[in-house]
């Protein structure tokens, strides 16, 4: 835990400090060794069981926030009590996550927070992430009309080039004509770069090797971080259900956790470039 109290007070580890912690009221110590994070554990069996070890850059991220909003106790209507890592000043809960996590763990926290996102520690699985083109605003008309084919694994067999779509407009059509011929008429990205550029709000698709469930079938929103000012929120692009992720920066998501009351109105705004 990186709080505890001292005579009342939320403080930080203090080597040799008499501290209790703010949930349970026994008493904690100090952990203020020269290699390890300095920070609180209980005494005894920590009270809460969703209880992990904290990396830095688990710190890291929680030091992004105010003292007030870390570490902030829920208790359900239940009388069940969690620690959520963060709950930023409009009520949303913040749950920043390196370890694996089990289905049934992230249904239990899904439940039991509601108003939440995740944070991901994306650096254990970054080879096997690769973010592919993008694709246009999904309420422009034109890009309605695009049936995009999926991202694949060039191991998986020929793979399609990156950005290839066919119209919906002129599939009928195309289809009556392959028939006789075996041809099929196929756009790519490439071809109107400015037209797709000037169409991005941050939607790409990417390929997963070996993706985790936990994380692609979670119900709350899921922001990916591969250790740059950028992230990836888990998507399901609405024009053919495509998988995707969008990219979003991490001043927009920090600020928007300022403003914002729910979770699901969290960086809905194009893509901050600047």
């Amino acid at each position: 835990m990186q709080y505890a109290l001292i005579n009342g007070v939320k403080s930080e580890a203090v080597a040799g400090a008499d501290a209790t912690c703010l949930d349970c009221g026994r008493k904690t110590v100090a952990k203020c060794g020269p290699i390890v994070m300095h920070h609180w554990a209980h005494a005894g069996r920590n009270c809460d069981s969703w209880w992990e070890n904290e990396t830095q850059w688990h710190r890291d991220w929680k030091n992004l926030f105010p003292p007030e909003c870390r570490e902030i106790s829920h208790t359900a209507p239940s009388g069940e009590i969690h620690r959520a890592d963060i709950k930023a000043p409009g009520g949303i809960y913040v749950e920043i996550q390196h370890s694996a996590m089990t289905q049934a763990e992230r249904d239990s926290r899904e439940q039991f927070y509601d108003n939440m996102i995740w944070i991901v520690d994306g650096t254990p699985f970054s080879s096997r992430f690769h973010l592919h083109h993008s694709l246009p605003d999904p309420s422009l008309d034109w890009a309605q009309d695009c049936a995009w084919f999926p991202a694949r694994n060039p191991l998986q067999g020929a793979p399609f080039p990156e950005g290839m779509y066919q119209k919906r407009s002129l599939i009928a059509e195309d289809r009556a004509r392959g028939a006789a011929t075996g041809m099929h008429l196929m756009f790519f990205q490439r071809d109107e770069e400015q037209k797709f550029r000037e169409a991005y709000t941050g939607h790409h698709q990417y390929l997963w090797k070996r993706p985790h469930s936990t994380w692609i079938e979670a119900r709350k929103p899921v922001y990916l971080d591969f250790g740059s000012d950028i992230l990836f929120r888990l998507e399901t692009y609405p024009i053919g259900n495509l998988p995707s992720v969008r990219v979003i920066t991490k001043r927009q998501l920090i600020h928007d956790l300022h403003e914002q009351n729910y979770a699901e109105l969290v960086c809905l705004s194009p893509y901050d470039k600047n």
